[in-house]
């Protein structure tokens, strides 16, 4: 992994200022201090677009949906974390069409100039992006979409069916392993300082196209069970045509700099010093340290603190009072504290994560007094401290990893698809899981805690390595129906959502026909709720339908 220099950062802000949203999609804005496109070095644009997608994962892997898959709990303006409570305003893509347009005058660039390598990882990112819109929103702007030079017929795209999306996709990352399959020698004009992800290793970005195939694979799994099986097939068995990210050295991740706000890991509190700041109002949530807690997962200890002061149950009556740094309490203080508040209390020593989705999150076991929101709670896990820095070896933009490979592969090779034990993957993928996060020394005795134990045993371990990329879980969840996640009191619905909405001023205002039009074929659940139309958090794109899954 390579650091990007604050002063490339500065400098790339200066000069290669790129389309990032329009007002309009009939409006393109033209930077008049920029350089010239046409003149300027491709690799200039390279760090601009990893990052940008790397910064895009970690957002919402770390954000909303590490509050949809119960990773970790909002104890502050929690409404459309742990709740749901999302609308046709919550999300808008503007930000991964730029990420998209960036990477396409990337494309094109070395399209022009026959620089394979380029064309390679331009391809990778594109598949990347695009990937995550149509796991996001479903159908969308595809075949069309970053056109607008060419003329008003490409205003407002049509909506490429999801289908479509995904297997050009997969047609991208299969082109892409072609032309990053040469030694690095054979091609030109590389920039390793510029590739913050792989330092200009065609080896590796061969791996990561290949692992995102693997990925989509099996996103199709449940829907298109043929195509899935065949493309898993067809890349297993032939690992010298089809390298993979199977070692942890290999995961595709991108640093976070740290030496100014905007390159920095968004938690920090150095430069986020608010009492009820970002850091604060995220806690673990308790579904997910009782999952590690059950198996002794030393992962736990990377991830969250300590509480400060843990809560001791003690014998007698009208006690509560702090004794040798820990809180003493009892039976009937506690019992009146659960009676009031319909939430039980932790008496957990060490880790003790937050109850999710309740209206008295902020009181949390007995933090009566300082209730405030997503403010301090010595009775409960905050994030390990790693997380207050700008910058940490472990805290990382994290893309795709040989923990996700190998946990795929164990799925492939349980369902059939795959020769090879479905065990040993599995085994692999929480090795490579413990290496990521610096804790593989207390592997061997970690698989007599968690044995391989079929699909829920997969699954279960791909939810805990997707820690700070939650989105792979919830895409995970949505086709397999696991982890079985229950939802808490203050979910707008009973079950956990399945798609964002499209945004109303940004998507379907602007691109009426074509946007109603993906949204007819959105297929309404009975949880479609206050809903006025298709286009809900809880309608399934064609991914899912006639699937049974998840619900």
């Amino acid at each position: 992994m390579y650091k990007i220099k604050h002063s490339l950062i500065i400098a790339l802000t200066l000069v290669f200022t790129f389309v990032i949203s329009c007002k309009d999609l009939d409006e393109l804005n033209i930077n008049p201090n920029g350089a010239d496109p046409e003149s300027a070095d491709l690799n200039f644009l390279l760090p601009t677009t990893i990052t940008n997608l790397g910064q895009t994962v970690y957002g919402i892997g770390f954000g909303q949906l590490s509050g949809v898959m119960q990773h970790t709990q909002q104890t502050g303006w929690m409404g459309g974390y742990n709740n749901y409570d999302w609308d046709n305003l919550s999300h808008s893509w503007n930000g991964y069409y730029g990420i998209l347009m960036n990477n396409d005058e990337f494309y094109k660039k070395a399209v022009k100039n026959k620089l394979e390598f380029h064309e390679g990882v331009a391809r990778v990112l594109r598949a990347y992006t695009f990937g995550l819109i149509t796991d996001l929103w479903g159908d969308a702007p595809y075949s069309q979409a970053l056109k607008a030079e060419q003329g008003a017929a490409y205003f407002k795209p049509v909506f490429d069916p999801q289908k479509e999306i995904y297997l050009g996709i997969l047609a991208d990352l299969d082109t892409a392993n072609q032309l990053l399959s040469k030694s690095a020698s054979a091609y030109t004009n590389i920039a390793p300082k510029q590739d913050v992800l792989y330092g200009g290793n065609p080896e590796k970005w061969r791996k990561f196209a290949n692992s995102l195939a693997l990925r989509y694979y099996m996103r199709l799994q449940a829907k298109e069970p043929t195509i899935a099986e065949q493309g898993i097939k067809k890349i297993v068995q032939d690992p010298s045509k089809y390298p993979l990210i199977t070692v942890a050295s290999d995961d595709a991740n991108v640093s976070f700099v740290g030496s100014a706000k905007e390159n920095s890991n968004p938690l920090n509190t150095v430069y986020d010093i608010a009492l009820d700041g970002a850091y604060m109002r995220v806690k673990m949530a308790g579904t997910l340290v009782d999952a590690l807690q059950k198996y002794n997962d030393p992962r736990l200890a990377v991830w969250a603190n300590k509480v400060e002061i843990p809560l001791v149950l003690v014998p007698g009556s009208g006690i509560d009072r702090i004794v040798n740094g820990k809180r003493e309490v009892s039976q009937d203080i506690v019992t009146k504290f659960e009676t009031d508040n319909t939430m039980k209390v932790d008496f957990d020593p060490e880790y003790v994560g937050v109850v999710i989705s309740h209206s008295k999150v902020q009181i949390f076991n007995m933090n009566l007094t300082n209730p405030a929101q997503g403010t301090k709670n010595p009775h409960a896990s905050q994030l390990n401290d790693r997380y207050k820095k700008t910058a940490d070896p472990l805290v990382l933009m994290r893309l795709m990893s040989a923990a996700e490979v190998n946990l795929i592969l164990a799925e492939a090779a349980y369902r059939g698809w795959i020769s090879g034990s479905a065990e040993t993957y599995y085994a692999a993928g929480i090795q490579q899981s413990f290496s990521a996060w610096g804790v593989e020394s207390s592997f061997a005795s970690y698989l007599t805690r968690a044995p391989y134990n079929g699909l829920a045993s997969i699954i279960e371990q791909k939810w805990f390595a997707s820690w700070t990329t939650a989105q792979e879980s919830w895409f995970d969840w949505r086709r397999t129906g696991l982890p079985a996640l229950v939802t808490g009191p203050l979910a707008v619905r009973p079950v956990l959502p399945i798609r964002w909405y499209y945004h109303y001023d940004n998507e379907i205002a602007k691109n009426t026909a074509n946007a109603e039009a993906a949204i007819s074929r959105l297929e309404p659940t009975s949880y479609l709720g206050t809903d006025q139309s298709n286009n809900s958090a809880w309608s399934r794109p064609w991914l899912l339908q006639g699937t049974g899954k998840p619900y």
